[in-house]
């Protein structure tokens, strides 16, 4: 049963007097905010009615322009402190510089390596507001009404990947990683500055055409959005998945590490009927989906 207080008094004496903080409060497993700490309606914010910073319109435009035709954008001032973008990419050289014996023991279905823990958990974590912001805009677009809960459902399970490429003496006559494109909703990735990730273009788009590779260029602090399979789904083909490779180099070994958010597994997918109301045709139908 939850704890109540008698009155205002009594709490803040727990939470100041007794030094148990705010913290200490929620640990005992309160079901509401006590009185004492709900503010007047005059200082509440409520986010629906919440001004929107004056390029947002733009910006959101840019992104589905991008996500229309090629399927790939990048982000900066995107809330990761670049530094842990930095431990990100140095703490996965180091995982893989190790000697074989010492990283065979970490796997998938073992545990993940205290090596690379924290600072994959702390990547989750500063990185969630993007992706909901992202989603909200990119779904939103398509006309629906979205919640808290609705956003943080489409957004599913998150996982983290630390993907490790080596050098290679004939890049030109090999690749790191076959043409694919994503299983998951979308997919956040940081790579180093050393390239080699390419896309197929989707469609026509001003000086690229349609079946060329293109690649992204390695851009210092900045994330790339890649949008996945599931998102193309939901949008009735409107947002493209597109296919993409990972080549090799000659000059030095690189790393890239991507974020996939992961809706539930056994659900059966299909486009929201509601968002495209004004559509001829189903561009794609419905399918169940699972990850064997």
């Amino acid at each position: 049963m939850a704890p109540s207080f008698d009155n205002e008094t009594s709490l803040i004496n727990f939470d100041v007097r007794d030094g148990n903080g705010v913290k200490g409060t929620v640990d005992l497993g309160i079901s509401k905010v006590p009185q004492a700490y709900i503010q007047p309606p005059a200082e509440q914010i409520n986010k629906k009615h919440a001004s929107k910073c004056p390029d947002h319109d733009e910006v959101v435009n840019q992104i589905v322009r991008a996500v229309e035709t090629l399927g790939f954008f990048q982000v900066v001032n995107h809330g990761v402190p670049i530094e842990l973008l930095d431990s990100l990419k140095q703490t996965a050289h180091n995982f893989f510089g190790l000697p074989p014996e010492r990283k065979s023991v970490y796997r998938k279905e073992v545990s993940p390596s205290p090596l690379v823990k924290d600072v994959a958990l702390q990547y989750l974590k500063t990185s969630h507001e993007m992706v909901r912001k992202l989603l909200e805009a990119l779904l939103g677009n398509l006309g629906a009404e979205l919640d808290d809960s609705k956003i943080d459902g489409f957004i599913g399970k998150k996982m983290v990947n630390m993907n490790f490429y080596l050098t290679c003496p004939n890049p030109e006559l090999t690749i790191s990683v076959r043409h694919h494109s994503n299983m998951d909703t979308l997919t956040i990735l940081l790579q180093d500055g050393i390239g080699g990730l390419y896309i197929k273009v989707p469609q026509d788009v001003n000086m690229e055409k349609k079946g060329e590779w293109v690649e992204i260029p390695p851009i210092s602090g900045a994330l790339i959005i890649n949008i996945s399979d599931m998102l193309q789904i939901w949008s009735n083909g409107r947002y493209k998945s597109a296919e993409h490779i990972v080549h090799t180099t000659s000059t030095k070994s690189r790393v890239s590490i991507p974020i996939f958010t992961t809706h539930n597994q056994h659900k059966r997918l299909h486009h929201y009927p509601k968002w495209w109301r004004k559509m001829e045709q189903l561009v794609i139908k419905n399918f169940c989906f699972q990850i064997t």
